[in-house]
């Protein structure tokens, strides 16, 4: 029995450092990376999105100490998006507790969302430079998108909220194209380290969320982080040798081929 522990604990570790690298190395967030991987392993649905959600909030913590020092944090786009992101993810949370009897009464509501958000991931990847010039048109003279920008921003903090307290996925790259599309002159490492510093928090409340509802295995989260914490700082290193426009596409379109199958099948 300690020998079948063991091995799985280093499996966990060793997956760990595999998504750690390809963060590191890609930039995309680790929730559409961690998530579907966990299901491989034969998690449930909710533990793997649960657990997946502290480790999140974990992981990307020292980003934010990392950009508030060099100031490439917009904290007024951050609380936007905040406070529309942190009540919706406590409702939804709320919401499965008195709705629902059990977590399996649930598990097709998270593995849909799941798969749509990993499209949407795709989608944002491959279309992100596409998706600013169109911004940057739109928002010209004295268009909507300009006279409420605001109140937009928190309505998509709302859906934010919702869609990564069910998937896990989105606070990264869905979050990043909501400030690309909304503020397409904010410079590329200002929408990083505000991406960033939003993610933490949300993630951390549908986190603690989810462990409110039984749905968080801390073995398994200890030995992903055990594995990728080291790994996240060698993929970084790793990644400035690498041709992005190689990677990027190719990890898309591996999301866009599992989101297909988790949100039609």
């Amino acid at each position: 029995m300690d020998t079948l522990f063991d091995f799985h604990t280093i499996m966990y570790i060793l997956a760990g450092a595999g998504v750690g690298l390809a963060v590191g190395i890609t930039g995309v967030g680790g929730g559409s990376l961690m998530t579907p991987l966990l299901l491989l392993f034969g998690f449930p649905t909710n533990i793997a999105i649960g657990t997946d959600l502290i480790y999140a909030s974990i992981t990307k913590a020292g980003g934010v100490f990392s950009h508030q020092r060099q100031s490439t944090i917009q904290w007024d786009l951050v609380f936007r998006l905040a406070r529309g992101s942190i009540p919706a993810s406590i409702v939804t949370v709320i919401i499965l507790n008195v709705y629902f009897d059990n977590p399996e009464s649930y598990q097709h509501v998270l593995v849909t969302t799941l798969g749509v958000m990993l499209m949407l991931t795709s989608v944002v990847l491959l279309f992100k430079g596409r998706l600013q010039a169109f911004s940057k048109s739109a928002l010209e003279g004295d268009s909507f998108l300009i006279r409420h920008r605001n109140a937009l921003t928190t309505l998509m903090g709302v859906l934010l909220g919702i869609c990564v307290t069910l998937s896990s996925v989105g606070a990264g790259a869905f979050g990043a194209a909501i400030l690309l599309v909304l503020y397409p002159n904010l410079s590329p490492i200002k929408v990083i380290g505000t991406d960033i510093a939003h993610a933490v928090p949300l993630t951390l409340i549908a986190g603690l969320g989810h462990l409110s509802l039984g749905n968080v295995n801390f073995v398994l989260l200890i030995s992903l982080l055990i594995g990728s914490l080291p790994a996240i700082h060698i993929g970084t290193l790793l990644g400035k040798r690498v041709p992005d426009k190689i990677l990027q596409p190719t990890l898309a379109s591996i999301l866009l081929i599992i989101g297909v199958k988790y949100a039609f099948f």
